[in-house]
């Protein structure tokens, strides 16, 4: 699966489902999975070094502002056919797109991330890994 590389705090907020988009200065011809990986650097409250999501790319938008050109990569929301938790997973972070090997995918055992099947999961899961 192709992945991303981006900082905790921003990863953390996808994964919660707050951050919609995803902003950069590149754009891709890549629709469909992206593999949100949390890059190394530490920061309260966030994991580092771990994909916790799988961020479905819907479509990618040019803007401008006054520093210039910039990309909106779109991103679906949490539910059935949309975006979606897996189980955390190691990985070391690389520049631009990159691959992971599928077989180390696993959605998490739940749809919809406000249920109570996912807040257990949640403690069991992620919150052993927040820094």
């Amino acid at each position: 699966m192709q992945a991303l590389s981006i900082r905790p705090e921003f990863a953390m907020e996808i994964l919660v489902g707050e951050k919609t988009e995803e902003y950069r200065t590149w754009k891709t011809h890549h629709r469909g999975d992206l593999l949100i990986c949390n890059s190394a650097r530490k920061k309260k409250g966030t994991v580092a070094g771990y994909a916790l999501c799988v961020a479905k790319i819907t479509d990618i938008e040019e803007r401008q502002d006054e520093n210039g050109t910039y990309y909106a990569w779109k991103i679906a929301p949490f539910e059935a056919g949309g975006s979606y938790w897996i189980e955390p997973i190691k990985v070391k972070g690389q520049l631009k797109l990159f691959n992971v090997d599928d077989n180390l995918i696993h959605p998490a055992p739940f749809k919809n991330i406000d249920s109570v099947e996912a807040d257990k999961w949640w403690n069991e899961k992620i919150e052993p890994l927040i820094y």
